[in-house]
């Protein structure tokens, strides 16, 4: 009983798993071999009983996913073979045209539309995402996906099969070949509704199926494309680079069937962006380039300087400036040349003239002309220049009897731009900031000039003799013009007159007529900037300005003038040129001394000479950092107590006086001890001072010199040796006095500098000062 029991209890079980395993084959039927539901899916199920809710999906098994994987990579982008010539990178070659018209003007000109593949890329893929027309007819290799909720849920994705149908699942096969985009969602939906009521569906498209076209003749790169089903004459042949330098631009031809279906004129699409001839492409279509059927080249003033094609024997000028975008208004449409070239003239080039009229514009061109449209001359017919001293230059239209005071109406139009930018500067914007804008340093120097000074004396019309183009002058008197405007200084004008006016430093004027403004500074009663008159002196200005006070010291006046600084700046770089071209002859001396010499003395002395020649560059940057101070020493007697007897210098605009106090110190620098600013003392001498702060050593006292108040200079070479008259010499206060240090003789710094006595005569012809001898030390 146990033994039947048992083995009934096995049979039960195998009948069981079998009818399980039955039942699940059921169900995946069922499924049109879609997977079963997951386990979330399992726990989500209806309960035993309940109605079973029809679900279509896509499987995803891995054998599907790598289909869909090539179809991806299949789909829009170039065939192997077209990549294979894509990745040879050529440059651009010039036809012969181009050459021969780069001969003849000195410029590559491009070939018109040839810019527009200038960056076409080397693969070609249409953009993914963008809309598919409503009109597109659907065909094999499309992608469709496929959703749907209600009664049933679709989660679908289809690709047209060879016989331009899907398969649904519970569905059917539903044919879509040849149906249009916008017509596809109403075909599925009535296929779904046959079955399932009740049930939206919405159908999206994916990949769009691939087709191939192939490219010939004068291509840039001719091969086979394999493109999107969405691609047209122009994206096939923006991939394909175009055509070449021999290829035609204006006959661009698709040929289906044997017959030409198509033919695009790219300058219509570049210039005028006209596409109606920009068809769909189908699969197998062969786009052709053909040869151009001639060139003519465009040079001079035009809008897109060019080499055009020809399109047929019609074309004309007319015809081809409009694909140019016309002529600029520089241009010159009363002269333009066209060569020409006739093989079968002895003489094949030739030249035209004509006007660019309505005649003109109908001349047809042939193969190999070059039209070259001139500028126009910028000359005014009608119009009068006013220049020079103005607050604008100004071109005026010519009128019939116009005179000099026309173009000037009035003074006001001779204030130049620059003086009233002097004049807005002087005042600062804002509340909280100064009432102006100047460093108060050069506020004094700034006086009286404003405006700058006219020369009111001379102005000049500059005219021109149309017949032999020779050029007069007619001068006139400024200042009269406006005094008088019926004189004959009112000169009457003519087209083309050119009117200049000047001011006193375009044009220098005599002493007498230029204004005057001079600053007197220091021990004056009233120190001032004051306007002087021609001929007035220093004695005029110090009157002007309540005459000296009683602390006034006359020895250290100090007179400069701008003029004076200029030339003083001149000779002070002359002076630096030569010291460095002694310098140099010197190195070049010494060089040659040591070939006499053994390797260890000409070791040691190479080293000396090194460490001078660098001394002495320093010394020369120095030198060249000294500012003149454009300062006139009088050269007065010390003891001289009346400003009476300050020369009669005529004053010039500019000039500055500065009258000191008397100074209470004497400056000693130098080789001393000590370098200080001891007080003066009545009747002290050089040699007073001198032993007060003590020489050194190395101390040079034989070339020691002495650097007056007033700028003059006083060396042992002037009055004697020191233990003579330069040591007797009186010191006045103010005074510096400088002692050198002493230098070996076989030197070649000291055969440089010549001594010390080269640079008192420096500082004392270029009135260097204290602050010189300062920026030597440094």
């Amino acid at each position: 009983m146990f033994k039947f029991t048992k083995s009934f209890s096995v049979v039960a079980l195998a009948v069981t798993a079998i009818a399980a395993s039955a039942q699940e084959t059921s169900n995946k039927a069922d499924m049109f071999g879609q997977e079963s539901p997951s386990v979330g899916d399992a726990l989500t199920a209806p309960a035993p009983g309940a109605a079973r809710r029809v679900r279509i999906a896509n499987a995803s098994s891995p054998a599907a996913a790598a289909a869909q994987a090539a179809a991806d990579a299949g789909n829009g982008v170039i065939a192997p073979k077209a990549l294979a010539r894509q990745g040879v990178d050529k440059s651009a070659e010039l036809s012969e045209f181009q050459k021969f018209v780069s001969n003849n003007t000195g410029k590559v000109l491009p070939i018109f539309g040839a810019e527009f593949f200038a960056n076409a890329p080397s693969t070609f893929a249409p953009i993914l995402n963008s809309p598919v027309p409503s009109d597109y007819p659907l065909g094999p290799g499309d992608e469709l996906m496929i959703r749907g909720w209600g009664t049933i849920d679709i989660d679908f994705r289809a690709t047209i099969d060879r016989n331009g149908t899907i398969n649904i699942p519970t569905i059917g096969s539903v044919v879509l070949a040849g149906v249009k985009a916008s017509d596809a969602e109403n075909v599925i939906r009535n296929a779904v509704a046959r079955l399932y009521k009740g049930v939206t569906v919405s159908v999206n498209f994916g990949q769009l199926r691939a087709i191939t076209v192939y490219v010939v003749g004068q291509a840039s790169r001719p091969g086979t494309y394999t493109v999107s089903s969405l691609s047209t004459l122009v994206t096939a042949l923006f991939a394909s680079g175009g055509p070449n330098a021999n290829g035609s631009m204006r006959r661009v031809q698709v040929k289906r069937g044997g017959k030409v279906a198509a033919e695009l004129d790219l300058y219509s699409f570049i210039g005028k962006g006209d596409k109606s001839a920009d068809i769909k492409l189908l699969d197998g279509d062969t786009i052709y380039i053909p040869p151009a059927g001639g060139y003519v080249a465009l040079v001079g003033k035009v809008n897109s300087p060019a080499i055009y094609e020809l399109k047929n024997s019609s074309d004309s000028v007319a015809s081809l400036l409009d694909v140019a975008g016309g002529l600029p208004v520089v241009a010159d449409p009363r002269r333009a040349f066209l060569e020409r070239i006739d093989p079968s003239k002895s003489h094949p080039r030739s030249v035209e003239e004509f006007a660019l009229n309505a005649e003109g514009l109908q001349r047809p061109l042939k193969n190999g002309d070059v039209l070259n449209v001139i500028s126009i001359t910028p000359d005014f017919s009608n119009a009068v220049v006013l220049r020079g001293n103005v607050d604008q230059p100004v071109r005026s239209p010519f009128k019939q009897g116009m005179r000099v005071s026309d173009l000037i109406p009035s003074r006001e139009y001779l204030i130049t731009r620059e003086s009233t930018k002097r004049q807005n500067n002087v005042v600062a914007a804002g509340e909280n900031e100064k009432d102006t804008t100047e460093d108060a340093d050069k506020i004094a120097a700034r006086i009286g000039g404003l405006i700058a000074p006219i020369n009111w004396d001379y102005a000049v019309v500059e005219r021109v003799n149309r017949s032999d183009l020779s050029v007069s002058l007619i001068p006139f008197n400024l200042g009269a013009v406006f005094a008088n405007p019926t004189g004959p200084d009112n000169v009457q004008l003519q087209p083309g007159d050119t009117v200049t006016i000047f001011s006193q430093e375009d044009v220098a004027v005599p002493m007498d007529k230029r204004q005057v403004f001079v600053r007197v500074e220091g021990e004056v009663k009233v120190p001032g900037v004051y306007q002087m008159t021609a001929g007035d002196t220093l004695q005029s200005l110090i009157a002007k300005a309540g005459g000296p006070t009683g602390n006034a010291y006359l020895f250290g006046t100090g007179f400069y003038r701008e003029e004076v600084k200029k030339e003083q700046q001149a000779n002070l770089q002359r002076a630096a040129d030569r010291l460095e071209s002694q310098l140099r002859s010197e190195q070049s001396h010494q060089l040659a001394n040591l070939r006499g010499m053994s390797p260890t003395e000409a070791a040691a002395m190479t080293a000396q000479f090194e460490a001078e020649r660098r001394t002495a560059e320093e010394h020369v940057a120095r030198f060249r950092k000294l500012q003149p101070t454009g300062r006139i020493a009088f050269g007065l007697d010390p003891n001289e107590r009346s400003f009476a007897r300050l020369p009669q210098v005529t004053l010039q605009n500019g000039d500055r006086l500065v009258v000191p106090s008397k100074p209470a110190f004497v400056h000693v620098f130098g080789a001393v001890n000590v370098e200080a600013s001891p007080l003066w003392k009545p009747n002290s001498r050089v040699k007073d001072y001198l032993k007060l702060a003590g020489t050194t050593t190395d101390a040079d006292v034989e070339n020691a010199f002495v650097l007056r108040v007033d700028g003059t200079v006083v060396s042992s070479e002037s009055q004697g040796w020191f233990f003579g008259k330069l040591g007797g010499v009186e010191v006045m206060p103010g005074d510096t006095i400088i002692v050198p240090e002493k230098l070996d003789k076989q030197t070649a710094w000291t055969k440089f500098t010549q001594g010390a006595r080269e640079w008192t005569q420096i500082l004392a012809n270029f009135g260097l000062g204290a602050a010189a001898v300062k920026t030597l030390r440094d």
